[in-house]
């Protein structure tokens, strides 16, 4: 048994010392990474021992006292707790809905034009709004948005009357998740093209043979095709369904609009660095942390069961 168990290590440390020799450069390669993880992404989840604790910065983690459960149980009490949970789960499930379909469509669409200059000139103007910046993003919104704006002058064009959008409880979420849209659609669809550039030729020759037209080619070929990368996709969106960036909120929502755009993100931010409420805002960011997990596991787990395709 002893020799056994001898032979199985040596057999282990033979194998690992081979793969060494044959693939240590690219460990190498990827050492930094792993360094960066380690240091940015892991160390810092030791942090979350403060949600358990009344953290003083002057007494450190470890010297705070232990508190256990209370800021949570102050958090889930708190009189905004539903309204920042309707709103987050609101945005993010709108964001989804049409969001999430929009650069299938735009791929989708692409690979269907023939002109491929007209394609270039296409694909180059739905990606340019990625690379501005979210700062400058929300104030062209702001200007479109105003009484005199662009967006204000349309809605008069049509028989309306002319109004600040950004003060408008009802014009908030839409106008968050179309800009959102319009700036991520292009950037997005880059995945699903390459996934549609996969696709063997062949079976749109034979389905071209057999009488199928353009659409009836998309539908079976095309959309069954690129369906794992959807679903991956898919599942790692729901795994984020909570995390609202506070940043385009900040710059986006007013005082008429706290009621449709405070969101978790955005209180985390005024709890915790702007009333030092260090302990309350680490408990906020895990719950929503353990929420958005759980959705990754169903979401996950629903996609093995209906597609075979999952993360893990």
């Amino acid at each position: 048994m002893t020799i056994g168990m001898k032979k199985r290590e040596m057999t282990l440390s033979h194998k690992i010392s081979r793969d060494w020799k044959m693939n240590k450069y690219k460990y190498l390669l990827i050492l930094p990474v792993l360094v960066y993880l380690a240091l940015f992404c892991y160390k810092p989840m030791y942090g979350l021992i403060i949600a358990f604790n009344n953290y003083k910065p002057t007494r450190g983690i470890t010297g705070s006292d232990y508190v256990g459960l209370m800021w949570f149980d102050n958090f889930f009490n708190n009189i905004y707790f539903w309204r920042l949970l309707s709103n987050t789960f609101t945005i993010s499930a709108l964001s989804i809905v049409f969001g999430f379909p929009a650069p299938i469509i735009l791929a989708l669409l692409l690979n269907e034009i023939q002109n491929d200059k007209f394609k270039r000139t296409v694909q180059t103007i739905t990606y340019m709004p990625y690379f501005i910046s979210l700062v400058v993003t929300c104030s062209i919104i702001k200007i479109y948005c105003q009484e005199n704006g662009l967006f204000s002058q349309i809605i008069e064009i049509f028989g309306g009357t002319r109004r600040n959008l950004l003060i408008d409880p009802s014009a908030y979420r839409p106008i968050y998740v179309l800009s959102g849209i319009w700036q991520n659609i292009g950037w997005n669809s880059i995945i699903y093209l390459a996934a549609l550039s996969g696709i063997d030729q062949e079976q749109y020759e034979a389905a071209r043979i057999d009488g199928a037209n353009r659409f009836q080619q998309m539908l079976h070929i095309t959309i069954p095709g690129i369906l794992p990368t959807i679903m991956i996709l898919f599942v790692l969106r729901m795994g984020s369904i909570l995390n609202v960036g506070y940043e385009k909120v900040l710059l986006l929502y007013t005082e008429n609009t706290y009621n449709v755009a405070d969101v978790f993100s955005t209180y985390t931010y005024r709890v915790g660095l702007e009333q030092k409420q260090y302990s309350l805002s680490t408990a906020v960011s895990l719950f929503n942390t353990m929420v958005n997990i759980m959705f990754l596991v169903f979401t996950n787990w629903l996609s093995r069961k209906t597609t075979e395709s999952g993360l893990f």
